[in-house]
């Protein structure tokens, strides 16, 4: 792809997220996931692999539905109250018309099944744009509506957690547990949505931080499935070594910064009396750290027997940029002291 068109591509993924982020109107937001979902469609596109073509027609085909689904219900709200205002969404009928789009376009269970399939046909770089950047505009949508359904973004939180513990136990593609662990995370940040967006908000920018390090990890490796983590101790010694706090972080255990959103959201739900579902929300992450725990083993504890566990002398250096898997890493690994700072930021 001409770097020009790539250039314009990406602007216009910035340009769809920035108009989604400061509009009040429902045709303004609708308009810049629009060109939110148009932008990515190339990029994803264009290594010509027929995975990828078809990865990016179910996209395609996911977010059209999810668009006309809000547009529908945004029209209908205007028709019931005379209201375009996203604040002002308080007929029920579109709320629960709009939660389910927003739903769908983030992949939360049980409209999560485009998620694993789209994502396995895409190079690692891509999915990364796929599971961070594409959430953030309808996140900012979720964010804003101040009549949501209670007991549907509970149902969604709560089932996506489960969904995405269960989904990544069985998994050998690496793409494919990354997306269970996306569609987990998600759950854990809608469920608190209702009573603290300002603590979604907060699990959001960790969940981009985490999955970043891990996807820069995985990329600098050129590793896609479980099976061929074991070569990495060749490939990148000292990553290899980093890459079960990476992956530790992502599923919550103390004290690594992964742990930061999952203990504040658990302390939000008692307060708010909500004992069992906090109850059910831990025992999910439980599950979900088990794959993490797997993909920490094949990658650390174990070495390929075709490689050597030193670094092959004719292996050409790498051409991803250490700045940012620096940064992403160290993140990952070291905010959990400070936790009154970034909560306090967010509230």
């Amino acid at each position: 792809m001409s770097p020009y068109i790539l250039t314009a591509l990406i602007s216009s993924l910035g340009l769809g997220t920035a108009i989604t982020f400061s509009s009040s109107h429902w045709l303004l937001a609708w308009m810049g996931l629009e060109i939110n979902t148009l932008a990515i469609l190339p990029i994803m596109s264009k290594s010509h692999h027929p995975r990828a073509v078809e990865a990016t027609t179910k996209y395609f085909i996911t977010q059209a539905t999810a668009a006309a689904m809000i547009l529908f219900a945004s029209t209908t709200n205007a028709w019931i109250t005379g209201q375009w205002e996203i604040q002002q969404l308080s007929s029920p009928a579109p709320v629960v018309m709009i939660t389910l789009a927003l739903a769908l376009k983030l992949g939360l269970a049980p409209v999560h099944f485009w998620l694993p399939e789209v994502l396995q046909g895409l190079d690692l770089i891509t999915g990364l744009l796929l599971s961070t950047w594409q959430k953030l505009a309808p996140f900012a949508l979720l964010v804003q509506l101040s009549h949501l359904a209670p007991g549907m973004t509970l149902f969604l939180g709560l089932s996506s957690m489960l969904i995405g513990g269960w989904g990544g136990l069985n998994q050998t593609q690496l793409r494919k547990i990354l997306a269970y662990s996306s569609v987990a995370h998600l759950g854990w940040m809608v469920v608190v949505v209702q009573f603290s967006p300002g603590l979604t908000l907060m699990a959001l920018v960790l969940y981009v931080i985490m999955t970043a390090s891990v996807f820069f990890t995985l990329n600098i490796n050129t590793t896609v499935t479980i099976n061929s983590l074991a070569t990495s101790w060749s490939k990148a010694p000292v990553i290899t070594a980093l890459f079960p706090f990476l992956v530790l972080s992502l599923g919550g255990l103390p004290p690594l910064s992964g742990f930061m959103p999952k203990w504040l959201i658990l302390q939000e739900l008692t307060k708010q009396h909500l004992t069992v579902l906090a109850t059910v929300s831990a025992m999910s992450a439980l599950i979900s750290l088990y794959f993490y725990l797997r993909l920490s083993y094949a990658m650390t504890l174990t070495t390929s027997p075709n490689t050597t566990s030193s670094i092959a002398p004719w292996r050409t250096g790498t051409n991803a940029g250490a700045l940012p898997i620096a940064i992403a890493t160290s993140a990952t690994a070291l905010l959990l002291p400070l936790t009154p700072t970034i909560s306090t930021l967010f509230n």
